[in-house]
């Protein structure tokens, strides 16, 4: 008799219903029957937990579409997104790492062949502040950071944080004391500023008195080895970039820059100075160097030279002897130009 009583299996619906249920009751004022609550945070994560096995299959199987799309879409119906954002710092450890790759996977979800994560995002824009503002808070910024990363993955989404207020703060991120958490904050930075080609040029064009006024003086200045060595391979993955071919000129006609550069060649780290040298061949390179620049690499010509005669890779590369060849060319051909 008492397999006529089973329970039916829930539906990817049902688990997304109840987790909202859950969801409101948790954000609600704290209940006065402690074990209730705790029962409640349980069934929660628990919830949380079958909500990413749909959406990633577990060691038994794969995720199945439908089931994937019939969640997506109910949990994009109502806010559930949002309640599952702002609950987060609520739940345990675990919790909080399901929550994270489930917030991911529906970045990627298609209903109807629409991403509808984008078009929620969109019309909820303010979550990405909850989410950047996650890196001040050191519980909650690897979690929120992994989030983010997935949400700028929308264009539209990555032009709002490009755009807002949260950019500068960014500076100071990759500079926390927290090694796990300034590396999450570099990770997030630098996928905002390679991602989206025609978003990035846009931004870079508009803003770029500040923004490279920050980018040199606290990231390529920096003390700290790390921050300089993953803020100089940056800025050459940017200005190699074709679609950033109007601000690549304007930077390496500004002597300041010049000037960076060239200590960043000088460093005893070798990897620096080698991501050094990909961003000064720009500089040597450039058909219309203004005449300070001339003056500059002129004045400094015979310590460059010597510089690039013992300038090796461990590895045999000729990629790299045919641009160190060029630049030593460049270099040595240059006569003194007048000022216009």
């Amino acid at each position: 008799m008492k397999g006529l009583f089973k329970s039916k299996p829930r539906t990817p619906v049902d688990v997304v219903r109840q987790t909202r249920e859950l969801l409101i009751y948790t954000g609600r004022a704290p209940d006065t029957r402690e074990t209730k609550r705790e029962e409640k945070m349980a069934e929660l994560s628990k919830n949380i937990r079958e909500l990413k096995q749909i959406l990633y299959g577990n060691s038994e199987s794969e995720p199945v579409s439908e089931a994937c799309a019939q969640l997506t879409q109910e949990f994009f119906r109502e806010n559930t997104l949002r309640l599952l954002i702002t609950c987060v710092p609520k739940l345990n450890l675990e919790a909080r790492k399901d929550a994270t790759q489930v917030v991911a996977n529906l970045q990627r979800q298609q209903v109807h062949s629409k991403l509808i994560a984008c078009e929620y995002l969109e019309k909820n824009i303010d979550l990405l502040d909850i989410l950047v503002s996650g890196y001040e808070n050191t519980d909650m910024a690897l979690h929120y950071g992994a989030m983010l990363r997935e949400c700028i993955r929308h264009q539209t989404v990555a032009k709002y944080v490009l755009e807002s207020q949260h950019m500068k703060k960014f500076f100071d991120f990759i500079q926390l004391p927290n090694f796990d958490i300034a590396a999450d904050a570099a990770a997030t930075f630098k996928e905002l500023l390679t991602r989206h080609k025609s978003t990035v040029a846009e931004f870079l064009s508009k803003n770029y008195e500040w923004f490279f006024a920050e980018y040199n003086s606290k990231l390529l200045e920096s003390s700290n080895y790390i921050t300089r060595r993953q803020a100089i391979k940056l800025l050459g993955d940017i200005l190699l970039d074709r679609s950033n071919s109007v601000v690549m000129t304007r930077y390496v006609s500004s002597r300041d820059n010049l000037r960076i550069l060239m200590n960043l060649l000088r460093e005893s780290s070798k990897s620096i100075q080698i991501e050094a040298f990909h961003v000064f061949k720009l500089f040597a390179a450039n058909q219309n160097k203004p005449p300070d620049i001339v003056g500059i690499l002129i004045t400094n010509r015979s310590k460059l030279l010597r510089l690039f005669a013992d300038f090796k890779l461990d590895k045999e590369n000729e990629q790299f002897e045919a641009d160190k060849a060029l630049v030593v060319k460049e270099i040595a051909a240059l006569e003194p130009r007048d000022r216009p």
